[in-house]
């Protein structure tokens, strides 16, 4: 199978991978690296990178090829931690204030802060979320105390 330019990147990533871990030296690691930017098949490929921790990762192949070790959790990203649940909550109230007339600010306020704070405490992923729906609860919140005022001064000078 011909090697395409992404297969020829992850084998050198392999490379210097295994030239940081102390695997290859300086100059084995250079003629690896020049080998694999001219290699044209992922057989080709494999063989560079056969002795250390990872290979390059082909695409399915039609012809069954011999086992390969999975990728180490080294080369894996991070995962993405979870979205706090409240803050989705608080960004989705702070939203329906434009349609409940501001009933649901108060709601959004809470639930930003108390996912904030949870968020700061365990590390999970939606601050943005959170401090979006406390922006839009709290906007709410000084609409209806503007309108509360205006009443109360309307009411008062009307006696």
């Amino acid at each position: 199978m011909l090697a395409s330019h992404a297969d020829r990147e992850r084998a050198v990533d392999v490379l210097r991978a295994g030239f940081s871990e102390g695997r290859l030296q300086q100059p084995e690691f250079e003629k690896r690296v020049a080998r694999a930017y001219e290699a044209r098949t992922v057989g080709e490929l494999s063989l560079l990178v056969a002795d250390l921790p990872q290979g390059p990762v082909a695409a399915q192949p039609a012809l069954p090829q011999p086992y390969t070790a999975p990728v180490p959790r080294t080369f894996l990203p991070a995962p993405a931690p979870p979205t706090n649940g409240k803050a989705v909550g608080a960004m989705v109230c702070g939203i329906l204030t434009t349609m409940t007339m501001g009933l649901t600010g108060l709601p959004a306020v809470i639930l930003g802060h108390t996912a904030r704070a949870e968020i700061r405490r365990t590390g999970e992923g939606g601050d943005g979320f959170a401090l979006a729906g406390l922006i839009l609860g709290w906007l709410s919140v000084a609409g209806w105390a503007v309108v509360v005022v205006i009443l109360t001064l309307a009411t008062a000078s009307g006696t």
